[in-house]
């Protein structure tokens, strides 16, 4: 198949944005969906292609992070249990059924955190100093973790709101260490997803790559932004693309 150069130039710009926007909060594949299918692509090869670039951002992202101190290793891996389960879940059924039940989900989790900034604006982001749980000390942070996962796995767009409700919400984690456990989680539940689709012969890996090249920029520009600015800040960049995603999802 021929791609328009031009529209892939497209693709890499809108993936510089969809990488800054998921590595800080979440929805940026609201932008890269759409137009991995103005490329040509049907809806479920464009929802696998997608995940090469989210695979490859959340690689860039997972690694600023650490280098610069913001990744708590400890619970990585009770983290990453419920979310891998709820991925393949997800990826399985995403390659066997058309991509829209899930649309509720994706819109009453963006909906609920919308209110949630509003009006207990500490819950999404903890004050300093507060403890951290572990997600066997919170059934609901682990029930939210393997939604998450199931979520992502099957349509990815909007996945990082929920894996920030379960992890800031959930397990007090800052914003900031919040946002690089997410991108740990959503690296590999989608690196499962990704393996899964590729089986399904469902990537096409031209567009994939040209938008990965954007999302890794996206991701790696995100990552300094983050580590320096104040948790307010982020917040606010958060509730500001809750509305962004909720009116994406309501559109399309």
């Amino acid at each position: 198949m021929e791609y328009d150069p031009l529209l892939l130039l497209v693709l890499a710009g809108l993936g510089v944005i969809a990488g800054w926007i998921n590595t800080l909060a979440g929805g940026g594949s609201n932008l890269t969906l759409p137009m991995l299918m103005v490329l040509g692509l049907p809806p479920d090869v464009a929802n696998a292609t997608n995940r090469v670039g989210v695979v490859l951002q959340g690689a860039v992202a997972v690694r600023g992070f650490h280098h610069h101190g913001k990744l708590d290793t400890g619970n990585v891996w009770a983290i990453l249990l419920p979310t891998l389960i709820g991925g393949a879940i997800g990826a399985i059924t995403a390659a066997l059924l058309p991509n829209v039940t899930l649309k509720p989900l994706l819109l009453g989790t963006i909906l609920t955190m919308t209110l949630v900034i509003l009006i207990r604006p500490n819950f999404i982001a903890p004050p300093a100093g507060t403890p951290v749980k572990s997600p066997s000390e919170s059934r609901s942070a682990w029930l939210g973790l393997f939604v998450a996962g199931i979520y992502g796995g099957f349509v990815q767009a909007g996945v990082g709101f929920i894996l920030l409700a379960a992890l800031a919400g959930g397990l007090r984690y800052d914003l900031v260490r919040a946002n690089a456990l997410k991108m740990v989680c959503t690296l590999a539940f989608t690196s499962v997803a990704l393996v899964i689709f590729i089986s399904f012969d469902q990537v096409r890996w031209i567009p994939g790559l040209v938008l990965a090249v954007g999302t890794m920029i996206g991701s790696h520009l995100s990552v300094k932004f983050a580590i320096n600015a104040k948790q307010s800040t982020i917040k606010w960049f958060l509730f500001a693309m809750t509305l962004v995603a909720c009116a994406a999802a309501f559109i399309t």
